[in-house]
């Protein structure tokens, strides 16, 4: 009699609990290694939630619901960051379920387990995927996009035209790609008789309804901010830097995927065993639209943004990593055939375990190694809380009354709005990006100016100085570091701007 492993058989008969242990599994994982590891949030996390806790309908970042719901979490998880972590793994888990429910109903629940478990050795669902923002909330609305889509065109279920027209709006008030994303969708449908059919009918109108509704704000609020005109286009003397930059883009999606393509080739035939002792998962054929369907969604989305991103010299894929890569497991699974062998298992579940928990090390060793390398520092290793209660502390001391608003250094202070006090962030030197506070209104309602200090002197730089005259600076207050290694404790400058009496 054949051996089989228990995880094969599990994978044959009970697909729906294997997809949940793992995606809970990476989700804990996520959601502990950052409350034992960060003394900060990473990324521009604590910009999200600045900008959350001023509740705009849009600013320079773009629509407004990741931080909206940022703001919620945090505020939920009584004014700590642990609320935010959590919710950025719920984003996690609905999207993997839901890619599991689009890849079952394509391939079947055995392949679609294994189209799992491709997609989550992608990087971008790694360490990426705690920075709650934009782009990790963007990723299980498409999921759901691709997945009613589908539904819609190729089930023809026209009760999902609800379901998707309420995603689709909420997905334009996550991230500007949003519109880049649905034409895709609608490409699709048009290019193909049974999507042509679905578009046809008076529910796709309702669904128009439903999306211009939800948008409504946030698309008058872009009339009246004028932002709705399209980036500069390049010259033509920039377009060879740019091709080059729209190169490494697809480089780094390529290295995303790496996980995927080694686990391929490691279940090849060239290092696998004889296939006749290889277990089989099974599926039913699958159709041509389907199989369409999988492609163009695992190619569009990855060459469309990158060659955006590419041409107006963005700083990664327009939608992100996690949007452009989601199908990719699936698009794999699809081509090899419906009968897939499984060869050498313990290798690949050793390959899979390792890309899965890589990340989390390289995490953990730049935390508590790089400090002992060299003088640069890990951001996520700055005491915020401790930063965060000082000034909010002295400030209440010295005026009798809470901080209302900080500026200065734009890392410091943004740390510092996270006190529970919540003191808004005010940007002086972009001001413009900080709609909600001025220069003179800071003056009249008070707060902290801050800056890195060279010495103990305190001096403020030399533009600080310029912007608020006659600031009287105080004794630089020094932190330390998570691991101080080799590096300088941190020395904070600092001075009140008393409030004005009323």
């Amino acid at each position: 009699m054949r051996f089989t492993s228990l995880i094969i058989e599990l994978i044959r008969a009970r697909p729906r609990l294997i997809v949940w242990l793992v995606v809970l599994f990476q989700a804990a994982l996520w959601l502990i290694l950052p409350l034992l590891l960060y003394r900060s949030p990473p990324g521009d996390l604590a910009t999200v939630l600045a900008y959350g806790r001023e509740y705009q309908v849009g600013t320079y970042l773009g629509p407004p619901l990741a931080f909206w719901l940022a703001d919620i979490a945090f505020r939920a998880a009584g004014n700590h960051v642990f609320g935010v972590y959590l919710l950025a793994q719920l984003c996690g888990v609905v999207t993997f379920l839901t890619l599991y429910q689009l890849s079952r109903a394509i391939v079947g629940g055995q392949q679609a387990v294994l189209a799992v478990l491709l997609t989550m050795t992608v990087t971008a669902f790694g360490s990426p995927g705690v920075e709650f923002g934009p782009l990790v909330l963007a990723r299980p609305l498409w999921a759901l996009l691709l997945l009613h889509s589908w539904q819609l065109i190729g089930q023809g279920r026209r009760n999902a035209w609800f379901a998707w027209s309420i995603e689709a709006g909420l997905l334009l008030l996550t991230t500007p790609a949003a519109i880049g994303l649905l034409l895709l969708i609608s490409g699709f449908a048009l290019a193909t008789p049974r999507g042509r059919r679905t578009l046809m009918s008076f529910d796709a109108l309702f669904a128009l309804l439903v999306i211009g509704v939800l948008v409504l704000p946030y698309l008058i609020w872009l009339i009246r901010a004028d932002t709705l005109a399209l980036p500069r286009w390049p010259d033509i003397a920039e377009l060879s830097g740019r091709a080059l930059h729209w190169g490494a883009l697809l480089g780094g999606l390529a290295l995303a995927i790496s996980g995927i393509v080694l686990l391929t080739v490691l279940n090849s035939g060239w290092f696998g065993r004889k296939s006749e002792e290889a277990p089989i998962i099974y599926r039913p054929p699958v159709d041509r639209l389907a199989r369409d369907y999988v492609y163009f969604f695992a190619i569009a989305p990855a060459l469309a943004g990158s060659l955006i991103a590419g041409l107006f010299n963005l700083d990664r894929v327009a939608g992100g990593a996690g949007i452009a890569l989601m199908m990719s497991g699936l698009a794999v699974i699809v081509a090899s055939g419906d009968l897939i062998q499984l060869r050498r298992q313990r290798v690949l579940r050793a390959v899979w375990a390792a890309a899965l928990v890589a990340p989390a090390l390289l995490v953990t060793a730049a935390t508590l190694l790089l400090p002992w390398t060299g003088s640069n520092e890990v951001a996520t290793s700055l005491p915020a809380t401790g930063i965060a209660r000082f000034f909010g502390d002295s400030f209440e001391r010295r005026t009798n009354q809470r901080l209302r608003a900080v500026t200065g250094d734009a890392q410091l202070a943004t740390l510092i709005s996270l006190d529970a006090g919540r003191p808004h962030l005010f940007l002086d030197t972009t001001p413009e990006r900080t709609p909600w506070l001025t220069l003179a209104k800071f003056n009249e309602t008070g707060g902290v100016v801050v800056w890195r200090a060279s010495d103990t002197s305190g001096t403020p730089p030399a533009d600080i100085a310029q912007r608020f005259p006659g600031l009287v600076p105080e004794v630089p207050r020094a932190f330390e570091w998570q691991v101080t290694g080799r590096q300088p404790v941190l020395r904070i400058g600092w001075a009140i701007v008393r409030p004005k009496a009323r």
